[in-house]
Formats: structure tokens, C-alpha cells, sequence
């Protein structure tokens, strides 16, 4: 039984031997550069070590200017912080893989990276515009290659020794089954958008049966409406247990099971964020049963095109 003290600091083993996850993590989808510097060392200084990045994102290189800040100060060591990173859609042709991966390491400044995720389960058009589009404004898509053959190349990732581990994002339970039946190395964490609004209890029931970490991204929910953190529920519980909104709803998310992903570059809302400890059990079926709203705030599962992200070159 986690205790109310030691929420914050859970883990998740990842299957294979690849260490452990901490289920609280930041990460680091915030446009200005500056501000994801800034947010990153505050995030480690406040406790978080988990930090999510993607190639996609552009924010490699400032993530690794402000672990690289914190490491130099030296109260914080490399090998304590779960680094993740994301191989973007146009790169999924084998031979484009380990480039990529290159210079993801190059950009964030690490010898070695704890997780490598393929972004999507999309392909596009390979090359360096990472939104390409058609005279009419549709995406490009690349049909010459399969979700598999790009699996087949983060594994060979993982036997060369500076990818710790690799998993999936933005799936759904079929392609996650596909993966998992036909990998040779499984997939050691399933990144998904999760939440009381999109709970995803079937993909995190196959995973949980199958040594997989379910990680839940914009786990607060998104800045638009509905507003997960003035359910009624929510606030009620966090009246209750004397606790923000936010602080509910990503105990919530511990307590079920999975990891966790929390943007903010706001100091203060970093450290709220951090500062989470366990709900108790009626707090715990009131969101399963009494949440009822469902709603999926990204449609990059549709697309491929995260929607949190803006569109560029």
C-alpha cells in the first residue's frame, strides 16, 4: 500500500530489465525555448524525475541545457533521471531510425536516452519538413513502410546499449496488440492521452496483463471545455481531502496504475503538481463511478498530427 508520504516517489518496473519509471512526470511541450528551460530545471529542483521530450516538440536542445545546469550543480546525477524521447512520423523508415536517435542524444547531450517512443503510429512523407502537406493542405503520408518495420528498428536500438528502453504512443489497444504479439523486444510503455474523461481502462487492462506501463499524457485533461478540474466531482474531493483539483485528479492517475505526464512552466504549479499524496478508496470509486463525461481532447490517434502541437515546417 503506497502511503500518503511516498505517492510522489512511486516507480513502475519496466519489463526486460530496463530499471523502473517514475510514475510523476514533466514534460516539456511548451512552445517558448526560454520558458522550457526555465520550467525543466524548476521541474527537477521540485523533485520530478521523469522528463518527456520528442523530437517533434524542438525542445530537446533546451531540455538538455537545463539538465545539464542541474547535473554541473551537482545534487542531482544523471542515472537519477528517466529521460524520454520520441521518434517523429517522418522518420519511421528503418534506415532514418538511428539518425534520428543520433541526434535526439546529440540535441539533449546524453550518452543515452531511458526510453525512445515512436510518436505515432503514422508514417510520413520521410524528409526534414516534419508537417508535410499536399497542394490542398492534407498530410503526406508514407505507405511504404509499417508500424513493425519501424519496431524492428528501435530494437536494434536497444541491443546497441544507449536506448534503454522503447515503447509506443499515441495507440489504441489494436495496434498495441499487434506490436506486443509480433516484437521480439515488447514494448516497455504504452504513452497515451488519459484521464477521468478518457480513462482507457482496456488498454491499461491489456497492459497491466502484459508488463506494460500505461503513461498517461495531458493527465490533467486540456485547456479547452469541458474543464476536467472544475468536475464537480473533482472539486468536491478536493475540498474534501484538502488538495487542488489538479493534485486529485494526478493522485488518481497514480493510484490506478499508471504513469504520468504534468506541462506547466508556471513555478508554482510545478511544485503543486509535484506535491500530490494518496486519495483515499472512496475518493477513488466517486471518479470511476460517478465521472461519466467522456471526451478525448487530441485526435492524433485519428491523424497522427498531435494536436497540442503547432503546426510548422
Amino acid at each position: 500500500m503506497i502511503g500518503p508520504d511516498n505517492l510522489r516517489y512511486t516507480k513502475l518496473t519496466l519489463r526486460d530489465g530496463s530499471g523502473a519509471i517514475p510514475a510523476l512526470g514533466f514534460g516539456t511541450l511548451i512552445p517558448d525555448r526560454i520558458a522550457t528551460k526555465n520550467a525543466t530545471k524548476a521541474a527537477l529542483e521540485a523533485g520530478f524525475r521523469a522528463l518527456d521530450t520528442a523530437e517533434r516538440y524542438r525542445t530537446e536542445k533546451e531540455v538538455g541545457d537545463a539538465m545539464q545546469e542541474v547535473f554541473n550543480a551537482g545534487n542531482i546525477k544523471r542515472e537519477d533521471v528517466f529521460v524520454i524521447t520520441k521518434l517523429w512520423n517522418t522518420n519511421h523508415r528503418p534506415e532514418r531510425v538511428r539518425p534520428a536517435f543520433e541526434a535526439s542524444l546529440k540535441r539533449l547531450q546524453l550518452d543515452y536516452v531511458d526510453l525512445y517512443l515512436i510518436h505515432t503510429p503514422f508514417a510520413f512523407q520521410p524528409g526534414e519538413v516534419q508537417d508535410p502537406r499536399d497542394a490542398n493542405g492534407n498530410v503526406i503520408y508514407d505507405k511504404e513502410v509499417s508500424l513493425l518495420d519501424t519496431w524492428r528498428a528501435l530494437e536494434e536500438l536497444v541491443d546497441g546499449g544507449k536506448c534503454k528502453a522503447i515503447g509506443l504512443s499515441d495507440v489504441g489497444l489494436e495496434k498495441t496488440q499487434e506490436i506486443f504479439e509480433a516484437a521480439t523486444i515488447k514494448p516497455a510503455v504504452v504513452h497515451v492521452e488519459s484521464h477521468p474523461y478518457l480513462p482507457e481502462w482496456d488498454l491499461l487492462e491489456y497492459c497491466q496483463k502484459n508488463g506494460i506501463v500505461m503513461q498517461a499524457f495531458a493527465a490533467l485533461g486540456h485547456s479547452g471545455q469541458p474543464n476536467l478540474l472544475a468536475d464537480p466531482v473533482i472539486t468536491a474531493i478536493a475540498n474534501r481531502v484538502g488538495k487542488t483539483p489538479a493534485q486529485v485528479v494526478l493522485a488518481w492517475g497514480i493510484q490506478r496504475g499508471t504513469a504520468l505526464l504534468t506541462t506547466t512552466k508556471t513555478p508554482s504549479r510545478i511544485y503543486e503538481n509535484y506535491d500530490v499524496s494518496t486519495l483515499p478508496e472512496d475518493a477513488m470509486r466517486e471518479i470511476n463511478e460517478g465521472i461519466k463525461s467522456r471526451m478525448r481532447f487530441n485526435a492524433v490517434v485519428e491523424t497522427g498530427v498531435p494536436g497540442f502541437i503547432p503546426r510548422g515546417k
